[in-house]
């Protein structure tokens, strides 16, 4: 393979077509966790948008017909339509932005170009309030995703079902976990889902934490009842997985099953079943990756 590509270096004519060249020679391996990254590249100039966290449609004017609900104590995880004070409501239409006003032809964002994290006038009606922008929605709307999954679990169940989501096998996905499991294991059931898994190394830690089988109770004099072990699961689990839960979300629900721990539900995974230690530097401080896990 090296022989094969070697004389295509001198072909190179930009640092793009290198990597190129290095994807291409690498994707012979013919498996996952090839990757070439980093680099001597110039930096293009940077205009984020600066996002309201919220759906329009223009109908004679551009209305507001969703604000996302995120997480209302954290002002990068929310709509900051949303704020304590400016009484914004789904209906309501936007007539300016930045002292600009709002037409047919301009969308909201287009007023809103390199303007992320920054205070915005916001022309709602006939009142016009200041407003930080996110810089990226991502977070509001995936914590809306939960929520809304979680309500859909508990409705449809009675409330005896809980609901859990895990992003990825990193410290982010560990904590989503967290945050959800020990407030749901004290119900009949759990939906563990694991779909869009980004993966990442802690699989292991969550099967052992799900493998917990509650077998007493420690009845106290002042506190109550608690489960022994405790954090176990009261009752019967499921796991939802999906062709985008990888790496170590495909181990998770592989080990899901090889533990018996309930039925595994959705599509075949994405079966990048390999690791990687990104520790090959290129000249120019790009890296490589090679599977060796």
């Amino acid at each position: 393979v090296y022989d094969r590509y070697l004389p295509l270096v001198d072909r190179v004519a930009t640092r793009a077509e290198f990597s190129d060249l290095m994807w291409e020679m690498q994707g012979e391996l013919g498996t996952s966790h090839c990757y070439e990254f980093g680099g001597d590249y110039r930096r293009p100039p940077n205009y984020d948008v600066g996002l309201l966290g919220a759906d329009f449609v223009f109908d004679k004017s551009w209305r507001i017909t969703h604000i996302v609900a995120g997480d209302p104590w954290n002002e990068s995880a929310c709509s900051p339509l949303a704020a304590p004070g400016l009484n914004i409501r789904e209906g309501d239409v936007i007539s300016a932005i930045g002292g600009c006003k709002l037409e047919a032809g301009t969308h909201p964002n287009e007023l809103l170009v390199n303007q992320a994290h920054a205070e915005v006038l916001v022309t709602v009606g006939r009142r016009t309030v200041s407003v930080k922008t996110l810089g990226s929605e991502q977070p509001a709307r995936y914590r809306e995703w939960v929520e809304t999954n979680r309500h859909i679990v508990h409705e449809r169940t009675g409330g005896r079902v809980g609901y859990v989501h895990v992003p990825d096998m990193g410290p982010h996905g560990y904590s989503e976990f967290h945050r959800y499991f020990l407030a749901e294991i004290d119900r009949e059931g759990l939906v563990v889902d694991v779909r869009y898994n980004g993966g990442g190394h802690v699989s292991e830690l969550l099967l052992e934490k799900l493998a917990r089988r509650r077998i007493a109770y420690n009845q106290s004099r002042w506190f109550g009842m608690q489960p022994y072990p405790v954090d176990s699961v009261l009752g019967p689990m499921v796991a939802l997985t999906n062709e985008f839960a990888g790496s170590d979300g495909d181990i998770f629900s592989h080990g899901f099953k090889l533990l018996k721990l309930g039925p595994l539900l959705g599509t075949r995974t994405w079966g990048g079943v390999v690791g990687i230690s990104p520790r090959h530097a290129l000249a120019d401080g790009s890296f490589t990756t090679q599977p060796e896990f």
